[in-house]
């Protein structure tokens, strides 16, 4: 072969196999990138790279006038990039010592020193993010930004912040309960608001993607294929902060007073069923009180004397008794088949009306009513007590209610001590929020409301979804059995077992509650005896109902156990608060000052109006004020006008005002209204100066 044959041959398989080989390389990237991609891009994800979940921000949940409840804030993970490429020889040497000692004094955990020596390592090392510390608020990473070295910035000082969120209750334990938590781990458990409202508070979770640093942690990088999240609604609620602290003040004084296991209290709206404060303490072992359990909801016991109420509306309603028959209650003894029945009074109270019987919360004297009327048919009782909704739950916008149990006549448990046993509130077992609500209800003229906690769904500030008032039944019982009702808890407080909540300034409404506690198949003794449980619920003012409220504590055990004193004290304390704060001061007050002078009472409203209707009348009057919206209040012979403070968010006063000009106001402020009566405005819902959200409504109670 000719040695120029012989070369071109050579060099012929040397191309060949360079071809083939490249052949192959391709071939190979080929297979990898299209065939493999899945599995090596899964891989790379597992040890180096991975995408997660980005929380959404969870939405706030608000009180009745805006203020936080509860909220998420950032916290953040801090790292230090020892070898950023930005970050000179000349910058480390000199702010090292500045650092390590700034550290020390913001985080403590180790002298200045300790940090130097351990960055210093650190960038031996070449950790590109060595951590400094997890769970650091805003304010303290503020100050570390300023730090030698890290006020470089990123690239240049090395520092590097990952956030996070996490939630706060700013109000500390205040209805803490009530506004819940999530655990949403192997039991999943969702309590309060934050859990029946957990998809709206949620939002929507995004996608990130982290990279794994030496150490085994994850840091998130910028990716073409994140997806943001959308972060979650505020939900407004009907507590009323101040109202709330109130509330869980006077319930904590005195459960420690009395040194009781637990204990809850709450606040209603007549009107719509709006819980303005709900508190519920149970003792520590170390003798504190915290919110542990929403005995409120949840808690069905037997509640004693605040049932007889509905037991004797019951027959007031079928006409088989009114308040002034009279019913002997003898020594105060009473025995059907093998159990004695008695009463507080050792001697007993002799004869009685009916409304007697309930003022002095006489067992024997109701236990005699109901078992004379009904004892050859007690399911007519029965059925009365469930058209009235007492059997049935509330449904309300939270979990774990707790079930009524009231017996019906042929059920397995159903004996012939059932119907005097139930009548003064043993054998059934109902909620403290159910007692209210039926209480609630008479004060409200027979309607009965929902109780309501949520009032609206919030987005950036704008409504997306309203939960009005939610009437469950229109009528518990007849207008006449009601206002005998009325006349019956005035009673109470006027000359019954309640006359220590009796005040000159409001009148109150209700019924004391002193009931054995059971303790499962031994009874209502054991151990070292009996324990009891106090409670009063009512309304006030009396005449004119703007809040019903429950008090109920849980085996009290310094020797003090009665309803009036226990539970009423705490009672009183709401109300006198709510009353010191003007909250629904009747605002006739004024009114009959005015017509007992010579001065026509000129009401308020449009100033232009006024002052031509007090020209007209000849009326001398003080016009300094430029307000549009004005009150007038008499001062000796002459009229003086009141500017009306109309700010932005904030319900107006229109008390007094006539209807056309309150309508005319609120609804120029954004608000919806509804009313009742004629006249004047005597009383609106929510008060003046709340913060109120544009198109929610406004209750107006007029009067002439």
């Amino acid at each position: 072969m000719a040695v120029r044959d012989e070369i071109v041959w050579r060099t012929g398989i040397v191309y060949i196999s360079v071809a083939l080989i490249a052949l192959v390389i391709l071939v190979r990237v080929l297979f990898l990138q299209i065939v493999q991609h899945g599995k090596w891009t899964a891989m790379a994800e597992k040890y180096v790279y991975k995408t997660s979940e980005m929380p959404a921000d969870r939405g706030d949940i608000l009180a009745c006038d805006g203020r936080l409840l509860a909220s998420s804030v950032p916290y953040y993970t801090i790292y230090m990039d020892t070898r950023s490429t930005g970050m000179s020889a000349r910058t480390w040497s000199n702010g090292l010592n500045g650092l390590s000692a700034g550290l020390a004094r913001l985080l403590g955990e180790r002298s200045a020193a300790g940090w130097k020596a351990v960055i210093t390592d650190a960038r031996k090392r070449g950790d590109r993010y060595f951590l400094i510390k997890r769970k650091v608020d805003y304010e303290t990473l503020k100050q570390v930004r300023e730090l030698p070295i890290f006020r470089e910035g990123q690239y240049k000082g090395g520092l590097v912040a990952q956030a996070e969120s996490r939630r706060i209750l700013p109000n500390s334990e205040l209805a803490s309960r009530t506004i819940g938590y999530l655990n949403l781990g192997n039991e999943g458990t969702e309590v309060g608001i934050e859990g029946s409202f957990n998809r709206e508070l949620g939002g929507k979770n995004g996608i990130v993607v982290k990279q794994r640093l030496t150490g085994g942690d994850w840091i998130t990088i910028n990716d073409a294929s994140s997806v943001d999240s959308r972060d979650g609604n505020d939900i407004v609620t009907t507590i009323d902060i101040d109202l709330q602290d109130v509330a869980s003040s006077a319930l904590m004084t005195q459960l420690k007073k009395h040194n009781a296991h637990h204990g809850c209290a709450v606040v209603m709206e007549v009107e719509t069923g709006d819980i303005r404060a709900i508190a519920n303490l149970e003792q520590s072992r170390d003798g504190s009180y915290h919110e542990t359990y929403n005995y409120a909801i949840a808690e069905s016991t037997e509640p004693g004397s605040t049932f007889k109420l509905p037991a004797l509306m019951a027959a007031l309603e079928d006409g088989v008794i009114d308040t002034g028959d009279i019913v002997d209650t003898g020594n105060g003894t009473v025995k059907y088949y093998s159990k004695v029945v008695r009463d507080t009074k050792e001697e007993g109270y002799g004869k009685l009306t009916v409304k007697q019987v309930f003022e002095k919360s006489s067992n024997v004297g109701t236990s005699k009513i109901i078992w004379q009327h009904y004892k050859d048919h007690p399911k007519d009782w029965v059925n009365r007590l469930y058209a009235m909704k007492l059997n049935e739950k509330l449904d309300i916008q939270i979990r774990g209610e707790g079930t009524p149990l009231i017996r019906y006549p042929g059920d397995k448990l159903w004996s012939g001590l059932s119907l005097p046993m139930m009548s003064h509130g043993y054998e059934i077992q109902l909620t403290p929020l159910q007692i209210l609500t039926f209480y609630n209800a008479v004060a409200n003229n027979g309607r009965m409301m929902k109780p309501r906690f949520v009032t609206a769904v919030m987005r950036n500030g704008n409504v997306i979804r309203r939960y009005e008032p939610d009437v469950i039944i229109n009528s518990i019982a007849s207008r006449s059995t009601i206002n005998k009702a009325k006349k019956m808890m005035e009673g109470v407080v006027e000359h019954g077992t309640a006359v220590n909540l009796k005040n000159t300034n409001y009148r109150i409404a209700g019924k004391t509650g002193t009931a054995q506690i059971a303790k499962g198949k031994s009874g209502y003794r054991s151990g070292s005896g009996i324990s009891y449980q106090a409670s009063f619920v009512g309304y006030f003012p009396a005449g004119n109902p703007l809040y019903s409220c429950i008090v109920v504590v849980n085996a009290p055990s310094n020797g003090v156990y009665y309803g009036n004193i226990v539970a009423g004290s705490v009672f009183k304390e709401i109300s006198d608060k709510l009353y010191a704060t003007n909250f629904f001061r009747e605002y006739t007050t004024d009114a009959v000052v005015s017509r007992k002078s010579a001065i026509p009472e000129a009401g308020n409203g449009y100033r232009a109006d006024i002052n031509k209707v007090l020209r007209s009348l000849d009326i001398k009057y003080r016009k300094t004020v430029t307000n549009d919206w004005v009150a007038t209040r008499e001062s000796g012979d002459t009229i003086r006008l009141v500017g009306l403070n109309i700010k932005k968010g904030l319900v107006p006063d229109v008390r007094g005002m006539s209807l056309r000009d309150a309508v005319y106001l609120l609804e120029n402020s954004g608000y919806k209204v509804k009313y009742s009566g004629r006249g004047k405005v005597l009383r609106q819902s929510p008060e003046h100066g709340a913060r109120y959200f544009e198109g929610q409504v406004v209750s107006l109670e007029m009067n002439m």
